[in-house]
């Protein structure tokens, strides 16, 4: 299994403790997932929080089943029932600096970001065993508030592996991690948010542009 690619906490700022166990946890993550422990400054992180803390949440649905989370999205809105995903309000304006900050690290334009969701975890809400919805393909999360553990299992069975996303880190999927692997997060200790930003599949894309034409 090939190692997921770290970057080094000291080029980031924090002392190399507060990301020991993160890193340590990666080092037998899937093909194609990059991680980041110091994206955003504390500076960056309360100001998107202070953002984020106005917004009227929903409680996730699916299928009828209401989780302990909370989501808001934008760009697209996925519909389980029917499994598609339509035009949503656009992404708002505060959220713009974090999305060309997450491309620059995927190496993708920000305007490829086309869907962004953000969660609100309460204390001892989880998610899930799931692989994300097949309308999208990169996959970029960014955690604020508080730390959790990510876990990742192939999707034909096999061993899990975990890491630590600190607050303030980003993460990418794509490829195997992406399509390969099934993850989730057990339940949460303190209140914590999410960003996920998406670009659509490609297959996707083309669909809708021959709608068009």
């Amino acid at each position: 299994m090939a190692r997921a690619k770290l970057e080094q906490a000291s080029l980031f700022g924090g002392s190399p403790e507060s990301h020991r166990s993160s890193i340590a946890q990666a080092s037998e993550l899937p093909d194609g997932f990059l991680y980041r422990p110091c994206l955003l400054t504390e500076a960056d992180q309360h100001e998107l929080l202070e953002s984020i803390r106005t917004l009227e949440f929903r409680a996730f649905d699916f299928h009828g089943f209401q989780a302990k989370r909370r989501v808001m999205e934008f760009g697209y809105h996925y519909d389980f029932d029917g499994r598609e995903a339509t035009a949503a309000d656009p992404i708002p304006p505060f959220l713009l600096p974090l999305r060309g900050k997450a491309a620059d690290f995927a190496g993708v334009a920000a305007e490829e970001l086309v869907e962004g969701i953000i969660t609100e975890y309460p204390a001892g809400a989880p998610i899930g065993w799931h692989r994300d919805v097949p309308q999208f393909e990169i996959v970029i999360g960014i955690s604020l508030a508080s730390s959790c553990r990510m876990r990742l299992k192939p999707m034909k069975g096999g061993k899990i592996t975990s890491i630590v996303l600190e607050p303030g880190s980003v993460y990418v999927m794509r490829g195997p991690a992406r399509w390969q692997y099934q993850h989730s997060i057990p339940p949460v200790k303190e209140l914590r948010y999410s960003v996920t930003l998406r670009t659509l599949r490609k297959v996707q894309s083309r669909s809708r542009r021959n709608e068009h034409q």
